[in-house]
């Protein structure tokens, strides 16, 4: 009891939306920020905003979003000190909580594999890990899903989307990506998962490129929305 009382003292155990204390049977995030947290709802829905951002694009059976995201609010905060504080136990905890929602939802209960979208492996080798990773490993503990990191990958490193338009966020993802023994994914419900989702190039690219093997459907999950 005292070496733990002790920790607190050094390394105060924080809410990674708020910043403010948590106290013992807390979380990741405080009770607070957690019955706050602004829930989409989106997968109870096959027609929703995200899978409308697809129509046209890409033949997918379903897309969601756990979360809406804002600017300076708190799911900016959790995204970014999963993103780039190397915080991946937030993706985690996040995923897990969203995982168990998609399980309560008909339109996803036959999933049977879920599938980050992977980073390119110097993009990888520099960060450390893969936040979609880290979010798919609690979807996946949730739903009680096979989780493969291996069966997508990025052949070609792209510039970064940060700031750039609808087009050429297409542009610059388009056929960059490439499966590893695509037999082993053949009639699956693969469950393509994401960070944010902003204008859905990288997640039709992704989409694109699984679609080539034989009998599979496709959903995809975010974390957060944030369409511009």
């Amino acid at each position: 009891m005292w070496t733990t009382d002790f920790l607190n003292l050094f390394f105060p155990r924080l809410c990674n939306a708020c910043g403010e204390l948590l106290i013992k049977s807390e979380k990741i995030i405080c009770l607070h920020c957690l019955y706050r947290l602004p829930k989409t709802n989106f997968h109870k829905h096959i027609d929703n905003p995200i899978s409308r951002v697809f129509w046209g694009r890409v033949d997918i059976h379903s897309a969601t979003a756990f979360l809406f995201f804002s600017k300076g609010g708190k799911v900016q905060k959790l995204m970014h000190k999963l993103k780039y504080n190397g915080n991946q136990e937030t993706g985690r905890w996040l995923g897990y909580l969203f995982g168990n929602e998609l399980m309560d939802s008909e339109i996803y209960s036959d999933v049977n594999i879920i599938i980050p979208v992977p980073l390119h492996k110097s993009k990888l080798r520099k960060r450390g890990y893969n936040q979609s990773d880290s979010i798919s490993e609690g979807i996946s503990k949730a739903m009680n899903v096979e989780f493969t990191s291996t069966s997508l990958v990025k052949i070609e490193r792209t510039e970064t989307q940060t700031r750039k338009s609808r087009y050429n966020r297409w542009k610059n993802v388009r056929g960059k990506f490439g499966i590893m023994n695509p037999h082993k994914l053949e009639g699956k419900h693969i469950l393509l998962v994401d960070d944010v989702l902003t204008t859905g190039a990288t997640l039709e690219s992704c989409a694109q490129t699984l679609l080539e093997i034989p009998n599979v459907k496709i959903s995809m999950a975010t974390l957060a929305y944030a369409l511009v």
